[in-house]
């Protein structure tokens, strides 16, 4: 005797809501608190300074001696540590500074939310007076490539050399854009990703940007995944995604860049794809340009041996 259809429809209801309940607890991700997360995050040599009514997130490694350090400069959702290598190579000899953004890692959101390539380059020009540095060589990856020739332009007397890797800079023209970018961009989803936060979107994610997956480790994701959840950085990326830059504005400033400029791109990059590298390099004179085979969107991550040579 076939079920009364009561009976199917319940079953029918309590397996969809069990599944539901499951995804929920899968992808279970409420903000955590800074605290919570400096044990792993912030070990030494870093510490936080106090830098327009934020606690910025900051390692500076090497000679204090050197009277040009150089600054490196994350990109969207990354932090201080896609640095490691770079930093690992060139502080024997030079002294290394870098920093999480507002809005990023450790830092966390800016109290006015206001994430503005202008506010950004204002930013790195206080943290170099709240350090003492006149003058420093700057290296910028993605955002923080567009924040490092911003601060070139706004603070020209402030930047003696730039490193564009892979940079923002000009309209995108992306062939792949990470899951995380995408659903940050819509709005009515907020409410719910800034409780939820399934660990395989970041997987995906990281992977997006990576030539070559295979090298995306678990600790690589374990990194963007916990710093995701650090408390306001989810909103931080949303308010990040609405702004739109004027580009045509943009790439007429490029122009006036008159720093020693020297560009890495990743041949493999799929968020800004190396048309933008060539464009950079015709649009800055006297700039060097250099394209890595087999690399992908954060070349200072993906291989720090071959970028930072």
């Amino acid at each position: 005797m076939k079920p009364p259809v009561l009976t199917v429809l319940l079953a029918v209801f309590l397996a969809s809501l069990a599944a539901l309940v499951a995804m929920v607890a899968w992808s279970w991700g409420p903000d955590r608190g800074v605290d919570t997360l400096k044990a792993r995050w912030a070990t030494p040599p870093s510490h936080f300074v106090t830098l327009q009514g934020m606690q910025v997130h900051l390692r500076d490694e090497g000679p204090r001696d050197d009277p040009e350090p150089i600054v490196l400069i994350h990109g969207t959702s990354a932090s201080l540590h896609t640095w490691d290598g770079w930093t690992a190579a060139l502080k024997g000899e030079r002294r290394v500074i870098r920093m999480d953004l507002p809005g990023f890692g450790l830092t966390g959101p800016a109290p006015d939310g206001d994430y503005s390539m202008t506010r950004y380059a204002d930013f790195i020009a206080a943290l170099l007076d709240q350090l003492g540095v006149h003058r420093a060589v700057l290296a910028g990856n993605s955002l923080g490539g567009g924040v490092a020739w911003r601060t070139a332009v706004q603070h020209p007397e402030r930047v003696s050399r730039l490193v564009l890797v892979d940079a923002s800079g000009y309209q995108l023209q992306s062939t792949s854009v990470p899951l995380g970018f995408r659903l940050a961009q819509i709005e009515w989803l907020q409410p719910v990703m800034s409780r939820l936060l399934p660990r395989g979107m970041i997987e995906s994610s990281v992977r997006n940007v990576y030539a070559d997956p295979s090298k995306v480790t678990p600790e690589l994701v374990d990194r963007y995944y916990e710093l995701t959840l650090r408390a306001g950085n989810r909103e931080s990326l949303t308010q990040r995604m609405k702004l739109r830059e004027n580009d045509a504005q943009a790439s007429e400033l490029i122009k006036t860049i008159g720093q020693p400029t020297l560009i890495l791109w990743g041949a493999q990059d799929r968020l800004i794809p190396e048309p933008s590298g060539q464009r950079f390099h015709k649009d800055i004179v006297g700039s060097q340009y250099v394209v890595f085979e087999g690399l992908g969107h954060v070349p200072q991550e993906e291989d720090p041996q071959r970028s930072v040579a």
